[in-house]
C-alpha cells in the first residue's frame, strides 16, 4: 500500500478539529436497549457508561443518546416533560457527566437529542395550559383552539396525526366543562408548540446551552421540518396523507419557511460554543421532507451542519435506485458543502437484514440468510463512501427485525393510534444481546429478578457480541475491520468519487485514486478490478471475483 493511503493520524480519528463530523462514523445509541446497568429490565446511562471500551474498540468515533429526559414514557422519551432532567429510569446527571468525561477519555464525541417540535402533556407548561384557561398568556405557548360544530365537538381543522387519527385533542376546561383543542401532529400526549411565541423560542436557546455547557459535542434535532406551522391553521386536501403513509405530507403543517430562521439561530450559538472553546459543537437534523432538494436548503452553510439522508435507507436492493440515490445526495446535499450523512437503520425503521430478506413486521422475516448477506455487502457500499455515516446499535451484530412480538408487550403509539394497522417499531428496539448465555442475553446484570422491558427471542443468542467475537467472518468482525481500515486508509474516509463503468447489476466506485469498491447486485459472480488486491470483503468468496449480493474493497496498481 502506498504511503499516500495511509493516514499519518496513528488512530485515523479526527480528534477535536474542526470538521471531525464531516467524516466520522456516529453510533446511535437507543438507551433504553442498550444496557441495563441497575437490574430495573431497562438500559440507562450507567450502562452505555460501561459499554463505552466496546464502541471504542468498535472504530465509531462518536456516540447519539436517544432522549433519556425526564418523561411519561407515551413515546419512549420523545414525550419531554422537563428538558434539563433525566428519566429516573436513566440515572441522573451525575450519571451523565460521568458519561461525557469517560467518552471524552476515550476520545468519544457525545450529541445528544433535542425535542423541539412538541413535550409532554406532563411538561409544567402544557399543564399551567390547561389550568389557566382559554386566551391565556399559558395557552399560547401551544396551539390551542376553539373546535368546530354546534357546541365545538369538531377538531378545528382537518389535518391528521402521524401516527394516526385526528391531530388534536379536546380537554377539559378547569370547571369540568368540555374545552378547546391542541394541537398533537403526533401522539395525544405530546403537545405541539406554538414557535412563534418567543417565550419558546428563550425557552429551547436555555435548553441547548443547558447540554452545551455539560461538555456535548452536538444535537441531533427530532422533527426538524416541524415547529413552525401554517399561520391560521389552515385544512388541507390531503391531510390525511400524513396519517396513511406516517409521512410528513401537509404542507401547512411541516416545511414551513420560518423553521429555517430557527436553524440560522441554533447555528450561532453553536459556533459561539466552538469559538469559545476551540470544540466543534454540530446539528444534525431528522428532516424527514421528500424531496432531497428540500432536504438540501436545510443544510445551508449558516443552517444545521447535516441532516440524515433517509433516501438510501428506503431504497430497495438494486443497483440502479441505489446509484440514483447516491448521486442524489451527492449532486444536492453535498452540493452545500454538507456531506451526506449515510444511514441504513435507526430506531424508526425496520433493520435493514429484515428488509432485504424481503420480511416484514408482524408478517414474516423473510429469508434472513439472503438478507445477512445483502446487509454485509450495504454495510461496505456505506462506509466507502464520501461523507459521514450513521450506525444504528445491533446493526454491526447484523441484527434482524423480531417481526413476532405479541399485541400486548407492543408499546408504540403508532400500534395503538392506527389499531394495529401499523406495527409500529418495536421490532427494531429489542434489548441488545451481549453474551450468548445467562439471564436477558448479558443485557441485565447476572442475577436480576426483572424481565428486559421487551422480550428478547431465544434466536438472539446466535448474534450475541460474545459469540461473534470469537468468529473471524462475523458481522461484528466485519464492522470492526471495515472501521479500521476507514480510519487507516485516507481514500475511503476522504478521498475523490468517481463512478467506474460496469455491467448490468454492479456498482463500482472509487475513492482517491487508489481504492475501489464493488458491490453485485446480479445473479452471477463479477471479476473483481484488474491487477487489484483486496482489502475486505462481505464474503469469504470476495477475492478475484466478487460473489451475487458481495462487495469488496479493493486496492489498485497493488504492485506499485
Amino acid at each position: 500500500m502506498t504511503a499516500d493511503a495511509i493516514s499519518p493520524n496513528p488512530s485515523g480519528r479526527p480528534g477535536d478539529m474542526l470538521g471531525w463530523w464531516r467524516t466520522s462514523v456516529i453510533y446511535q445509541v437507543y438507551v433504553r436497549s442498550f444496557q441495563d446497568s441497575d437490574g430495573d429490565g431497562v438500559g440507562d446511562l450507567g450502562g452505555v457508561r460501561a459499554r463505552l471500551p466496546y464502541l471504542r474498540s468498535l472504530g465509531v468515533d462518536a456516540i447519539w443518546l436517544n432522549p433519556f429526559y425526564a418523561s411519561p414514557q407515551h413515546d419512549h422519551g420523545y414525550d419531554v416533560s422537563d428538558h434539563l432532567a433525566v428519566h429516573h429510569e436513566y440515572g441522573d446527571l451525575a450519571a451523565f457527566d460521568r458519561l461525557v468525561r469517560d467518552a471524552h477519555r476515550l476520545d468519544l464525541k457525545v450529541i445528544v437529542d433535542v425535542v423541539p417540535n412538541h413535550c409532554s402533556i406532563e411538561h409544567a407548561w402544557f399543564t399551567a395550559a390547561v389550568a389557566a384557561g382559554p386566551g391565556s398568556p399559558e395557552r399560547r405557548r401551544f396551539h390551542f383552539a376553539d373546535g368546530r360544530g354546534q357546541y365545538g365537538e369538531l377538531p378545528p381543522n382537518n389535518w391528521r396525526s402521524i401516527f394516526g387519527g385526528p391531530a388534536w385533542h379536546r380537554i377539559s376546561e378547569p370547571d369540568g366543562t368540555p374545552g378547546q383543542w391542541y394541537l398533537h401532529t403526533f401522539a395525544p400526549e405530546q403537545a405541539d408548540f406554538n414557535w412563534r411565541h418567543p417565550e419558546v423560542t428563550e425557552h429551547f436557546e436555555a435548553v441547548l446551552r443547558f447540554w452545551l455547557d455539560r461538555g456535548v459535542d452536538g444535537l441531533r434535532i427530532d422533527v426538524a421540518h416541524g415547529l413552525h406551522k401554517r399561520d391560521g391553521l389552515p385544512d388541507h386536501e390531503f391531510a390525511i396523507d400524513d396519517e396513511l403513509t406516517g409521512d410528513p405530507v401537509n404542507p401547512h403543517a411541516w416545511n414551513q419557511p420560518e423553521v429555517h430562521d430557527v436553524w440560522r439561530s441554533w447555528r450561532a450559538l453553536a459556533e459561539e460554543y466552538t469559538e469559545q472553546t476551540g470544540r466543534e459543537r454540530v446539528l444534525i437534523g431528522e428532516v424527514g421532507v421528500l424531496d432531497t432538494a428540500e432536504l438540501a436548503s436545510y443544510q445551508r452553510p449558516d443552517e444545521l451542519h447535516q441532516s440524515f439522508f433517509f433516501e438510501f435507507l428506503r431504497a430497495p436492493w438494486s443497483a440502479e435506485s441505489l446509484s440514483q440515490v447516491i448521486d442524489r445526495g451527492l449532486g444536492t446535499v453535498a452540493a452545500h458543502d454538507s456531506p451526506v450523512a449515510w444511514v441504513l437503520n435507526n430506531h424508526d425503521m425496520p433493520r435493514s437484514v429484515t428488509r432485504y430478506a424481503g420480511g416484514a413486521p408482524g408478517v414474516s422475516p423473510g429469508d434472513v440468510n439472503l438478507g445477512l448477506t445483502r446487509a454485509r455487502a450495504a454495510a461496505l457500499l456505506m462506509l466507502a463512501l464520501p461523507g459521514s455515516v450513521y450506525l444504528y446499535q445491533g446493526e454491526e451484530l447484523g441484527l434482524p427485525e423480531v417481526v413476532d412480538l405479541p399485541d400486548a408487550v407492543l408499546t408504540d403509539p403508532m400500534f395503538r393510534r392506527t389499531g394495529g394497522a401499523r406495527r409500529g417499531r418495536d421490532g427494531c428496539r429489542v434489548p441488545l444481546p451481549w453474551t450468548s448465555a445467562g439471564d436477558a442475553f448479558g443485557f441485565s446484570p447476572a442475577g436480576s429478578h426483572t424481565p428486559p422491558w421487551l422480550p428478547q427471542p431465544e434466536w438472539f443468542a446466535h448474534y450475541s457480541v460474545d459469540r461473534q467475537l470469537e468468529s473471524g467472518e462475523s458481522m461484528l468482525q466485519l464492522y470492526r475491520e471495515a472501521l479500521a481500515l476507514r480510519h487507516r486508509v485516507r481514500a475511503l474516509a476522504a478521498g475523490r468519487f468517481r463512478w467506474l463503468s460496469t455491467e448490468p447489476g454492479v456498482l463500482a466506485f472509487t475513492r482517491g485514486d487508489n481504492v475501489a469498491c464493488v458491490v453485485n447486485f446480479s445473479s452471477r459472480p463479477v471479476c473483481a478490478p484488474v491487477g487489484s488486491q483486496l482489502l475486505l470483503g462481505s464474503d469469504p468468496e470476495v477475492g478475484d471475483k466478487v460473489p451475487p449480493n458481495g462487495a469488496g474493497w479493493f486496492l489498485l496498481d497493488a504492485g506499485s
